[in-house]
């Protein structure tokens, strides 16, 4: 699924893995401003003086959108956490909607929204979701500098 088409649907398999990262707590989308801000940092300070700012945007972007989806429609608890891997940095959202998965919006004018699934499967080397304890787990896994 690297770099392709969302599809109807994202495909269903838990993420690769992963090392340290950061974790949040999200009850709302006005929390999101100080948590993108709390990111951009941990990103800069991860890249040590290299320049990776528009990888570093790409990330903040994905999880922007992925965690507004997950405050919007996913029925509360939402967690995210951002981590590395070898090459990229893995996004994880989880929510209380385990059983709806993620569905990009299929045949909806483009000046609606509801886009923000393909733009990450467009920008990630991998995503996808899965249930672990109860709840939903929407991941994609971007590059890093």
């Amino acid at each position: 699924m690297a770099g392709g088409p969302a599809g109807s649907s994202w495909p269903s398999s838990p993420p690769p893995p992963a090392g340290d990262g950061w974790n949040w707590e999200l009850t709302s989308v006005a929390e999101l401003p100080r948590v993108r801000q709390d990111l951009r940092r941990g990103l800069a300070a991860a890249a040590r003086g290299h320049t990776t700012d528009e990888l570093d945007e790409a990330v903040v972007l994905a999880f922007d959108e992925m965690a507004s989806n997950a405050l919007r429609h996913g029925g509360g608890q939402v967690r995210a956490q951002v981590r590395a891997t070898r090459d990229g940095w893995l996004i994880e959202v989880r929510d209380a909607a385990a059983s709806r998965p993620p569905q990009p919006a299929v045949g909806r004018d483009p000046s609606q929204g509801g886009l923000g699934l393909y733009l990450i499967a467009e920008m990630a080397h991998d995503h996808g979701w899965h249930v672990a304890d109860g709840q939903k787990a929407v991941w994609a896994l971007l590059p890093r500098g």
